[in-house]
């Protein structure tokens, strides 16, 4: 197999503190040695190879990965984000908005809009994404969103349990029944995951536990929305179910702390969400000291968070969430990794997928530093180059 190196970086970020300095493991002067889609090699500027690219000095990252996204859906609620920005609360029950556009959709329609988004994240840096349906609340379309999911992502998660649709309307039990049941049975050989919105408006602590053990009955590995509109039971039934993560997490109590800090469940924050939302940012600070692994995601969805750019929420992070930088790039990248429970991304090691993003920026620091601006020169998937910023790599082949 040819070796395709990507040479002259100025500053690595590995992820892995045996390789580099500090706990990104950062190496100057560096070298990826890319054979297929893995790392073969880390090594000093200059490494042999059969192809080369020139980073020209430039910063290189992991590629990001967002572990909470809901990029299957159709329809738009630009109307509602209006309006709550002229002062209306956000309420979970705007979910159904999108689930009669959803449903109103072709599978064709779907499978377009689905793969738009996720084109339009990994030009961001993005190089894996989780991805959650949600948006259809009845058996067939639940079905068809896990289907087109899992055509641009292995990471897919059923989440029939967002709300109850409105033709459940005052039969909450009958309706996770229904998802429990038939639903389950029709998504979990299309998902990886099952996910529940434990949050008032959606499904209480009881509820929602009947569904994580049904979707582990089945097979399906746990994820969590939780805390987010107010206190709640998400983040400690997440750490007694075993959940993977627990995800929002903007009202964590003394008790939620100390359950997540003595557990496996990864704390995934969603700052854009607190952002598109005007509720109060969470305090990542306090969580990362009381020793709470954590991660950052975008919750890309239509209602409350309509964004793929996981920058975005790294600047957020750092000035609303009380992380440092070297923190919050961790969390976009390892952070997601290991709440989607993955040794092969978030980091560049030998043996890892090749996935990286080529800042156009010396540092990593101006992801934070400078927010708003479009600093992915190129991004690199499973070793292939999307070129973002015409020329940006001397010998690019874009895909």
């Amino acid at each position: 197999m040819s070796a395709l190196v990507l040479d002259n970086i100025g500053l690595l970020v590995t992820n892995d503190a045996a390789i580099g300095e500090g706990p990104l493991g950062v190496l100057r002067d560096a070298a990826l040695v890319l054979e297929g889609d893995r790392v073969a090699a880390v090594a000093p500027a200059g490494a042999a190879a059969d192809e080369r690219l020139d980073a020209g000095g430039r910063c290189v990252i992991p590629g990001f990965v967002d572990s909470h996204t809901h990029l299957a859906f159709a329809g738009d609620r630009s109307d509602e984000f209006a309006a709550r920005m002229a002062g209306r609360p956000y309420e979970a029950g705007g979910i159904r908005a999108t689930t009669d556009a959803t449903r109103r959709a072709s599978h064709a329609e779907l499978r377009e809009l689905t793969k738009r988004r996720r084109a339009e994240a990994l030009r961001a840096g993005t190089t894996h994404v989780e991805i959650k349906s949600g948006y259809g609340l009845e058996v067939e379309t639940e079905r068809r969103l896990c289907e087109v999911a899992g055509e641009v992502t292995d990471d897919v998660t059923f989440l029939g349990a967002h709300v109850v649709p409105a033709e459940f309307e005052g039969r909450a039990g009958d309706y996770v029944e229904l998802v429990c049941g038939r639903m389950l049975d029709a998504c979990a050989p299309l998902a990886r995951w099952i996910d529940v919105f434990c949050e008032r408006g959606a499904f209480d602590a009881e509820q929602s536990r009947a569904v994580l053990v049904a979707g582990r009955e089945a097979g399906l590995g746990l994820r969590v929305h939780g805390n987010q509109l107010g206190p709640g039971p998400g983040a400690r039934l997440a750490v007694e179910t075993g959940a993977a993560s627990v995800d929002h997490c903007t009202f964590l109590d003394d008790a939620d702390i100390e359950a997540l800090a003595g557990s496996k469940t990864v704390a995934t924050f969603l700052p854009a969400t607190d952002f598109s939302t005007r509720q109060p940012y969470p305090d990542a600070r306090r969580a990362i000291d009381a020793g709470v692994a954590v991660a950052i995601a975008t919750n890309a969805n239509p209602g409350s968070s309509n964004t793929t750019s996981m920058s975005f929420c790294i600047a957020l992070a750092v000035r609303d969430l009380g992380m440092a930088v070297e923190e919050a790039l961790a969390a976009a990248t390892l952070g997601g990794a290991n709440a989607l429970r993955r040794s092969d991304v978030g980091r560049l090691t030998p043996g890892a997928r090749a996935d990286a993003a080529v800042l156009d920026t010396t540092s990593y620091v101006d992801l934070a530093y400078r927010p708003g601006v479009p600093l992915i020169a190129a991004t690199i998937s499973a070793g292939r180059v999307v070129e973002v910023l015409p020329h940006s790599l001397s010998g690019a082949h874009p895909m």
